[in-house]
């Protein structure tokens, strides 16, 4: 399976609460729901798209069980909640003995380890939703094969900030990108390899 990266940010980086107030107030985060105001049928019609490619979600335990509490109890039609609820979940940790939200297996020990070895078996895409230090960590071990940044024009100023990870340094490749009516950046990226870097020295070096 290639592995992909779905995350919902900030123009300053932010990736905290994007769904409400009370979606995630860890740490004292009091600015959720920064998302909201500016959804539309585009940004739910290319999420939806994004949910289509995948055979399993990949989540870290304050993910899982912060969507282990919502998602079973959402009951409007929406395009998401059927399959989120009926994906083979997949929880990075040491520390969860079992989970609620089936079907769930749990992966301990070393997560480069464990998700190397799913990734290794046959199907399309595993997908990390949220879950941004996991998310950073996998990227850093080279685990990680598409990254998809719903991109928010707002700065919060506060909370927990996308692929702050620390490792080496990603390239990446710009394959789709897209701009909803309400102001939304959609961007799909590729990894690379390593980060390339040069000196600039005018002009007539960028021909």
């Amino acid at each position: 399976m290639k592995l992909a990266l779905l995350q919902f940010v900030t123009l300053d980086g932010v990736s905290q609460g994007p769904g409400s107030g009370t979606e995630d107030t860890s740490d004292g985060f009091t600015r959720g729901g920064w998302l909201v105001p500016f959804l539309d049928d585009a940004f739910v019609r290319r999420t939806s798209e994004w949910l289509d490619l995948a055979d399993g979600l990949l989540l870290g335990r304050r993910t899982y069980e912060a969507f282990a509490r919502d998602w079973p109890r959402i009951t409007d039609p929406d395009p998401f909640t059927r399959r989120m609820n009926s994906l083979p979940k997949y929880v990075v940790s040491n520390t969860l003995a079992t989970g609620d939200w089936q079907p769930t297996t749990v992966l301990r020990g070393d997560p480069a380890r464990t998700v190397g070895e799913l990734k290794a078996r046959p199907g399309r895409e595993l997908q990390v939703h949220g879950s941004a230090r996991l998310g950073g960590a996998l990227l850093s071990a080279g685990l990680v094969d598409t990254l998809r940044v719903v991109v928010a024009p707002v700065v919060i100023g506060a909370g927990r900030r996308l692929l702050t990870h620390p490792g080496p340094a990603t390239g990446l490749r710009l394959v789709r990108h897209e701009a909803t009516a309400r102001g939304l950046l959609l961007l799909e990226y590729r990894t690379a390899g390593p980060a390339r870097t040069g000196d600039y020295e005018g002009v007539t070096d960028l021909r």
